[in-house]
């Protein structure tokens, strides 16, 4: 569904990544992992035309998308819930969830307004609050929902729980189980490696800008010195 390889990204003359490859197939859940500072947001910058990379490939469906701007990749079918949320705050959340409805796709059972608000039935609740209203666990829950509601064929999550409340993080994790058993392709960043082995079916460890290990949960809970390499302060 998703294949990088080689992508290099920088900021002006600081080189950020140094080749990265990684892909994701129909279905399945996708992590990168790694310390801060490695270039994984970066990675998803540059998937999503946000910013520029200067060589590599992307390819999505099939197709070369590397130097598509950012609303030609979501209308190809991938919906980002950004670091930081970054909801309207001046929208309820109502309006945040419809504004950018969508089923380009022709998704047969597709993502609609009723079921985004049954998977999360805080939201249901906070209708007509405007966004800026909601605490962060909520906003979190609202940016999820509003991608589900563009029917992507693959959601990106960047730091799916950072910052929330520990019962917060443990709602969002069900609810991103209960979207992968639809189905959904997820690729998903997140410092929770306990929820990332148990939801995911393939992790990219990222280190300086590069893949650097890759593989199952099976196989990296079966290398316990990867978490101390690449995972600990």
């Amino acid at each position: 569904m998703l294949e990088v390889k080689g992508l290099q990204t920088s900021y002006g003359a600081s080189q950020v990544l140094f080749g990265m490859d990684f892909s994701v197939g129909e279905g399945e859940v996708v992590t990168l992992m790694g310390r801060n500072g490695m270039g994984k947001t970066t990675t998803i910058k540059s998937v999503m035309g946000m910013i520029p990379s200067k060589a590599g490939e992307i390819s999505f469906l099939g197709k070369p998308i590397r130097g598509w701007p950012s609303h030609r990749v979501a209308r190809a079918g991938l919906g980002l819930v950004p670091e930081g949320r970054r909801i309207f705050p001046n929208l309820t959340v109502r309006e945040n969830l419809v504004a950018t409805a969508a089923n380009r796709s022709s998704n047969a059972e597709p993502w609609d307004f009723d079921k985004v608000v049954e998977l999360f039935p805080r939201l249901a609740e906070r209708l007509d609050n405007w966004g800026n209203q909601l605490s962060g666990g909520e906003q979190q829950m609202l940016a999820i929902g509003r991608a589900l509601l563009t029917n992507p064929r693959l959601l990106i999550l960047d730091e799916a729980t950072e910052g929330l409340a520990p019962l917060i993080r443990l709602e969002i994790w069900r609810c991103l189980e209960a979207v992968r058993a639809r189905g959904q392709a997820i690729l998903v960043i997140d410092k929770n490696l306990d929820h990332l082995l148990r939801i995911a079916d393939r992790h990219f460890v990222v280190e300086k800008g590069q893949v650097v290990w890759n593989g199952t949960s099976a196989e990296f809970l079966a290398q316990p010195d990867l978490r101390t390499r690449y995972m600990g302060v």
